[in-house]
């Protein structure tokens, strides 16, 4: 009854009423009571007359809870129908709206006591501007502003609400209004900001009143970015600002004002009031906060005020200098306070608190990398120099000049910060990737077991940073980490974090000095670490300085190959590391080794001065006590770098019996297994015996990964058994799950038994892949796995099929090209039908039998294309869809394989003799479904492959390379000139059904577009971009993977600016075979 009487909307509404239905809404009764009220106030939300009752409920009710569900009727009608009522009632709204906002603020204790409401109606009120002002509402700005004189809250409700259409405007505006409106607005505001102005001034002039000011302060920060400049430097709003700010009441609100103005860009008009704002702010800073203070101890104790201060004065700082710090440069008296500024910059980047250091490390990394870029472009002998690292004397002939002794100059000035700069950078150091060993939060050394994204991009950029510090002053950075490393082998510094930063440092710095002063420097870092190894106790304090020394010796390849000694005393040290069996230290070691052999494989296999023999034999001789304390994942490793060794000698006699010593205990252990599976096979079902088999296949796999060729005598040795293993196993997976049903393959033994065989079929591949082209090597080993791998596949319930089967041989028809013709039949036959059942079921199952399917096709299309053709149309046309199939997959990786194959078997049909009768099939299919992937929002990453395809398409039929008819010549209506004019009306009939909000003129206008630029790519692929963005489906997403290409040129540029600075790619990383002699 009560429900029926508040859904009549005829006469005014029972506002008692109203307010109970709201009240049981949020009420605690029960769920039913809560239920119902909800229904009726949806019902009445929905109502079209609803919002006529808006004014009567605002002013017959007091309850919060209804007033707010009445202002979000309100705004629903503001947002979407405002435009469309009658004038009367859109004017009476405003003035009602306006009138209560002035009425509850006229006071202080009303404007305190519904401050919610109030800001509730500021919002609404803006809403309606948005529709109203300026064009039906001239005089806005002139009421605001007459109103605030009124009285002190009302005012500073004003201020509230200029805030909030400023923010509306300038910052939330982009997709919520149209370019045009945002524009009406902003010249609005800008026209009219003078009776803000004067408003905003007189209210720091006269009041009194502490929230007033706040709220004004804070209004001129929304407005300090965007206003007309002379508003600022051409009144007194400057000196204003800067009397408010030593009163803690308005420090911070000024300092973020002032921060504004400060980030200002627009040539140097105003430079000299930028100076004089400067030196009044320097001389206020130094009484609020005296510069021998200690910031990161008063940060650490400091309230959340006092925190925020801190903050806001690193963006002041940080603006400040990144738009004006030149101006300062000029006179003794400016520089003076420029370094002042500068010493508080450095003492706030110590300061605990990431978001702070990040605001710091941003500012210097652009500071430091200004100072030494034109460093590197001196146009003069000297830039050589100093490009390799030198120090420049200061008087080179032809330095002399304007321009080189300027540059000089302004590094002098900036020697003094800058060498403060440099221990800040060795201090606070982030963590490299390659250091596995950490500090827990409960002070304990453990193995790291997260990747830390934010401290890895931290320490790419303090990395950087310190790179150009040091080529600007080689002596000086490396004065300053011995003189900390002295400190910590003293014991006065130690601790693990201030040896860590100073490593870390250390090893980041690796390449941008000298050969000659890098290999003094090191001569000391490394013997001071082996130092402090011996003289430290305690398991945790030895592991960090493990961690450390590991780090350091991995950056400096080039060091270790120019010194035997010390390259043979690290690897030993490695190895004493591999015995130590704190968490992490030898999966560190482990890696390190592995890096280390890679970069100096040649040394260790040629007998050095005073040494009997190569140091590989000498390896060898001791390998098994060097493994015994080491996981097995750990001894893969290991395996993988002594392989690397090998790899490096080139006499084949020596390579052979160094594999042969290498692989002495697997391969003791595998002839036991088979010689007492010889006599019983059940031996070989043992769970210890598969696991042993498993290890046995990865230490073998780990090898030839490293050895590549030179693996052939091992592998022949074991690959005829390895096979009879692989068959039987895979016949008891079929026989298990075939009588366990489908959830026998997730138990423990059939993983395992599944494991080996993919051991087995991983290590064939990793040796095919990595073997040099020898037609032989192929001819020896892919006929025998014809029956035990492929017909096993085939001969296996779905369940027990092995994906890496497809990978195998997409890797051998990758490898052995052409040769695989004759084989295909026999492929296809073996895995074609039975992994299209798998796969075409739905888009889910068997993920990775998909992805390797599509790349065995791939490679079968790219070498061995006659044997597609041999294919039934039946078999060609499973194909197709397969592909089809694999490009509509959201996945992305699956949907890049499928177009690609796609590109791979439109071109080759192109150039052969079935080209009219394969398109005359497939082309208008293969356009149909283009098109829908490149518009249906879920496959924006596969645009530019889409692209190729539909440029590759409409290039066919304007060329005329397809000769026969595309459309149906039986049932077809009428004769088309061409293919092209066909397709074209084709294309033009597709996308009009599919894009019913887009008139007929603007498609034909695009597909016309398209058929122009077909020649040229970009401009083809320009026009798809912007015909995507205009059909509204794209207009409200991220587009940013349409410009991936684009991004990926822009890295690659980035990539090359790094390569020709010394150090800033670490030599650890760059591929650098023959420096290894």
């Amino acid at each position: 009854m009560a429900a029926e009487k508040l859904r009549d909307l005829s006469q005014p509404i029972d506002v008692p009423l109203l307010d109970a239905t709201v009240a049981a809404f949020y009420g605690t009764g029960s769920k039913e009571e809560r239920n119902a009220a909800d229904q009726i106030l949806r019902d009445l939300q929905n109502n079209p007359d609803m919002w006529l009752q808006v004014m009567h409920i605002l002013q017959n009710t007091q309850n919060l809870n209804t007033k707010f569900f009445a202002l979000q009727v309100l705004e629903g009608v503001i947002k979407y129908r405002w435009n469309a009522l009658p004038v009367e009632q859109r004017d009476g709204m405003k003035n009602f709206i306006s009138d209560v906002i002035v009425q509850l603020s006229g006071n202080d204790a009303s404007f305190r006591s519904e401050r919610l409401y109030v800001n509730k109606l500021n919002i609404i009120l803006v809403q309606i501007l948005k529709h109203e002002w300026p064009a039906r509402w001239r005089s806005f700005i002139p009421d605001l502003v007459s109103a605030a004189k009124t009285s002190e809250t009302i005012c500073e409700n004003c201020m509230v609400i200029l805030k909030l259409l400023s923010e509306e405007v300038f910052d939330f505006s982009r997709g919520e209004m149209t370019q045009q409106k945002i524009k009406e607005l902003k010249q609005s505001l800008n026209s009219e900001f003078q009776l803000i102005h004067e408003l905003c001034l007189y209210v720091l002039s006269a009041s009194q009143r502490t929230e007033l000011i706040r709220a004004t302060l804070s209004t001129l920060h929304a407005f300090l970015s965007w206003i007309p400049l002379g508003y600022i430097f051409e009144s007194p709003l400057l000196e204003t600002l800067l009397k408010f700010f030593p009163l803690p009441a308005y420090r911070n609100l000024t300092l973020q004002c002032l921060t504004e103005v400060a980030a200002l860009q627009f040539g140097n008009y105003y430079d000299v009031q930028y100076v004089k704002m400067y030196n009044i702010f320097m001389v206020q800073l130094q009484s609020i906060l005296p510069p021998t203070s200690d910031i990161p101890d008063a940060y650490t104790k400091g309230s959340t005020e006092e925190q925020a201060f801190i903050q806001n004065l690193a963006l002041f700082f940080t603006s400040f200098y990144k738009v004006h710090i030149r101006i300062l440069e000029s006179t003794q008296e400016n520089i003076a306070a420029l370094l002042v500024g500068l010493e508080y910059l450095i003492n706030i980047s110590y300061v605990d608190d990431t978001e702070v250091f990040k605001v710091c490390l941003d500012y210097w990394n652009s500071l430091v990398s200004e100072l030494f870029e034109p460093h590197r472009s001196l146009d003069n002998p000297a830039a050589a120099a100093t490009l390799m690292g030198l120090q420049v004397p200061a008087m080179l002939p032809g330095m002399v000049d304007g321009h080189g002794s300027q540059l000089l100059q302004r590094r002098q000035l900036y020697a003094g910060p800058m060498s403060k700069l440099r221990m800040l950078m060795i201090c606070r150091m982030a963590k490299p990737e390659e250091v596995l060993i950490v500090e827990d939060e409960n002070g304990n050394i453990v193995r790291e077991t997260l990747k830390d994204n934010d401290v890895l991009v931290q320490y790419k950029i303090m990395r950087e940073t310190l790179i150009y510090l040091s080529h600007l002053d080689h002596d000086d950075t490396e004065k300053q980490m011995l003189r900390k490393l002295s400190k910590q082998l003293s014991g006065e510094d130690w601790t693990w974090n201030n040896l860590n930063t100073l490593c870390w440092a250390i090893g980041s710095i690796s390449g941008s000095m000298m050969e000659e002063q890098e290999n003094r420097f090191l001569v000391m870092v490394i013997r001071d670490l082996l130092n402090l190894c011996e003289i430290t106790k305690g398991k945790d304090n030895k592991a960090v300085i493990a961690s450390n020394i590991m780090y350091v010796v991995g950056q400096y390849p080039r060091f270790l190959r120019a010194h035997w000694k010390f390259l043979k005393t690290v690897v030993n040290k490695l190895f004493e590391f591999m015995h130590e069996t704190h968490p992490g230290v030898q999966d560190m070691a482990c890696d390190t080794f592995l890096k280390i052999v890679q970069k100096c494989k040649r040394k260790f296999v040629i007998t050095q001065v005073g040494e009997n023999e190569p140091f590989v034999s000498e390896l060898l001789t001791g390998l098994p006590t060097t493994i015994m304390d080491l996981e097995p994942h750990q001894i893969h490793s290991f395996y993988e770098s002594v392989g690397h060794m090998i790899q490096a000698e080139s006499d084949a006699q020596k390579r052979d019996e160094y594999l042969q010593r290498l692989m002495e205990l697997p391969n003791q252990k595998w002839m036991e297994i088979i010689g007492q599976a010889h006599q019983n096979v059940e031996f070989l079902k043992d769970q210890d015996v598969i696991r042993t088999v498993l290890n046995i296949l990865q230490t073998n796999t780990s090898v030839a990964s490293s050895l590549g060729t030179y693996f052939l005598p091992q592998i022949s040795m074991i690959f005829l058994d390895m096979l009879n293993v692989y068959r039987m196993y895979s016949e008891l997976i079929s026989k298990s799950i075939t009588e366990g049903g489908p959830y026998t393959s997730r138990t423990s033994y059939v993983k395992l038994l599944r494991s080996v065989k993919r051991e087995t079929l991983k290590l064939i591949e990793t040796f095919l892949d990595k073997a040099e082209d020898q037609p032989q090597i192929g001819k020896q080993f892919v006929p025998p796995m014809m029956d035990p791998v492929l017909g096993d596949y085939a001969r296996n319930v779905p369940d027990a099929r092995e994906s890496e089967v497809l990978s195998l041989f997409a890797t051998i028809v990758n490898k052995y090209k052409s040769a695989m013709i004759e084989d295909v039949p026999r492929i296809f036959e073996a895995v074609f039908q039975c992994t299209l059942e798998m796969i075409t079921k739905n888009f889910e199952d068997y993920p990775e039998h998909r992805l390797k399917f599509f790349s065995l096709l791939r490679a079968i299309a790219t070498h061995c294309f006659p044997a597609l053709i041999c294919l039934s149309s039946q078999q060609l046309k499973l194909v197709m869809d397969s592909i089809i199939w694999a490009f509509r997959h959201t996945e992305r990786n699956i949907a890049e394989t499928g177009l690609n194959l796609l590109l791979e078997m439109l071109k080759k049909f192109q150039g052969s003799e079935f080209c009219n009768q394969f398109y005359r099939t497939y082309f208008l299919t293969i356009e149909q479904e283009i098109f829908a992937v490149l518009t249906d929002t879920f496959h924006k990453p596969g645009f530019k492959l889409h692209v190729l395809v539909l440029q590759h398409l409409f290039c066919l039929v304007e060329t005329g390379v397809v000769t026969e008819a595309l459309w149906d010549v039986a049932t077809g209506p009428y004769h088309y000139p061409s293919n092209s004019a066909f397709v074209r009306e084709f294309t033009i009939k597709l996308l009009s059904t599919s894009f019913p909000n887009m008139t007929a003129a603007e498609v034909t206008q695009f597909v016309n577009g398209l058929f122009e630029s077909t020649n040229d790519l970009s401009t083809f692929k320009n026009h798809i971009r912007d015909f995507l963005i205009q059909s509204k489906e794209f207009s409200a997403q991220d587009n940013k993977d349409l410009y991936a290409e684009e991004a990926a040129a822009q890295r690659e540029r980035e990539r090359q600016r790094m390569l020709s600075i010394p150090g800033l790619i670490a030599p650890s990383e760059l591929q650098d075979e023959m420096v290894d002699s």
